[in-house]
């Protein structure tokens, strides 16, 4: 248990503050963005704030962190449309994104939920802090009840996180603790978790006994592979990720041993 907490402090010592910093440049279509910070990971997201007026602002564009030069402490960010608080039954402004606009990273990232083979596990990691905000996995199983996925597939992950304002996924995969950002789904950190497995509950820990299956469509399926699906799920966001791929490969020479 010690060992897990201090795990936790870290991840949440890496990950836990907002972090705010004004756009230096732009391009042409407003797809990418560059800012100067001291330091910053790959594959966090955010949003971009533009000044309307004196004491107001608005919210323009989602952002993800695409690459980060530590020499010239330059990230490049990649815009997209903005979701989290549509509302077709209002105006929408014709702002752009301009140099000065301000990018906020980070937002919801003391709040996280865990996905875990089992209830001991669950318990075992969420209970070994205080400064994380954990929203149970009842609540991300009802939604997928009512979105009809047994099998949890990333929109769900991203629906969770905007109606939960949580902003980071925890995975606990074969003794690993996987820190994904909701967003983006891409791996922040990595880190060794040996605990004990002595059971596997697909699709994952939750008091709730039956997930409604839809009647067709992906992710209507039963889950029976935990570790599998997940390590699917990870490598598409991140296909290029070595050590999740050197996990994975761990994994499947194991199961045919």
């Amino acid at each position: 248990m010690k060992y897990i907490f201090m795990l936790l402090m870290v991840v949440i010592e890496l990950f836990g503050g907002v972090v705010k910093s004004p756009i230096v440049s732009v391009n042409v279509d407003e797809t990418l963005v560059s800012i100067k910070i001291a330091k910053i990971d790959v594959g966090m997201s955010g949003f971009v704030v533009h000044n309307i007026a004196q004491n107001h602002s608005t919210i323009l564009k989602s952002a993800v962190v695409k690459s980060y030069d530590e020499q010239s402490q330059i990230a490049t960010l990649e815009l997209s449309e903005y979701d989290a608080l549509r509302q077709n039954s209002l105006p929408n402004g014709k702002w752009h994104v301009e140099v000065g606009d301000m990018v906020v990273l980070a937002f919801g990232y003391t709040r996280g939920l865990l996905i875990a083979p089992s209830e001991d596990i669950y318990y075992r990691v969420t209970r070994a802090t205080k400064h994380l905000q954990w929203i149970h996995p009842d609540i991300f199983a009802t939604l997928l009840s009512f979105n009809g996925h047994p099998t949890p597939l990333r929109e769900d992950f991203k629906k969770l996180a905007l109606s939960t304002s949580v902003g980071l996924l925890f995975f606990y995969i074969e003794k690993k603790l996987y820190t994904v950002d909701s967003q983006s789904f891409k791996i922040l950190n990595i880190s060794d978790a040996p605990l004990v497995q002595k059971d596997v509950k697909p699709p994952f820990y939750t008091r709730v006994e039956e997930i409604e299956a839809s009647w067709w469509g992906e992710g209507s399926d039963e889950l029976e592979s935990y570790a599998p699906h997940y390590y699917k799920l990870l490598l598409e966001a991140n296909p290029n990720h070595k050590k999740l791929q050197a996990e994975i490969d761990s994994f499947n020479k194991k199961g045919q041993s």
